[in-house]
């Protein structure tokens, strides 16, 4: 462990070699289970423990309660199979801050702030729930903050056992979801498109309406 926390420190000196990630979702989607699972992984805690131990959750209420209040951070070690930006040479370490943020609309403020700090973020999505309210809400402020999303379907599981789906509906009902989300961010880029184009426009008609009414005082001087 204490190597471990070590490396992790040592890491920190090369800025280009440190990604701050963030995990967002609705809530009860499995972000924290998610966090749980790349923190086994990295040997923080046993695999066994991996989503009932909730280790990001460390306010008592967020134990009691079982929900994410407050954004945590924890620092990762990830070694990539490539070289970053395909350079020569073995491939170096990465150091991952990855982010737990709330799923909770009543802690939006919470997501926000991990989003402006991040660089890219996962995004979680219940395959069985879909595409929910706060899953709207999260995908537009990782456009906003100009994340780079990763889309995980979690929970595909429940496709199976409480669904009871044969391989090809479980497959369908992913696609079809990959497809919603794909909607849902090309809506934000022609709203924006939409909002650049009205202001252009109402710019457009005052220069032109100061304009007719310069020449109409001309006219009557």
């Amino acid at each position: 462990m204490d190597k471990a926390v070590e490396r992790l420190s040592g890491l920190q000196s090369n800025r280009e070699n440190i990604r701050n990630i963030c995990v967002l979702a609705h809530v009860d989607h499995g972000k924290t289970t998610l966090s749980d699972g790349l923190i086994a992984h990295n040997g923080f805690i046993s695999q066994k423990l991996a989503g009932k131990l909730r280790f990001m959750d460390f306010l008592d209420d967020e134990q009691r309660r079982g929900i994410t209040m407050k954004s945590a951070a924890i620092s990762l070690l990830y070694t990539p199979k490539v070289a970053v930006g395909g350079g020569e040479g073995p491939p170096q370490p990465l150091l991952i801050n990855l982010i737990d943020s709330p799923g909770h609309v009543d802690f939006c403020s919470e997501v926000s702030t991990a989003a402006r700090l991040s660089d890219g973020g996962l995004v979680v999505v219940d395959v069985v729930e879909g595409i929910c309210v706060q899953t709207h809400a999260v995908l537009r402020q990782a456009w906003e903050e100009r994340l780079k999303p990763c889309l995980i379907f979690n929970k595909l599981d429940r496709l199976i056992i409480e669904m009871g789906y044969s391989p090809v509906e479980a497959y369908e009902r992913m696609r079809n979801l990959l497809h919603e989300v794909n909607g849902v961010m090309s809506a934000f880029v022609s709203e924006k498109f939409i909002s650049q184009a009205d202001t252009l426009l109402a710019t457009a008609e005052a220069h032109s309406g100061e304009g007719g009414g310069g020449g109409g005082d001309g006219g009557a001087g």
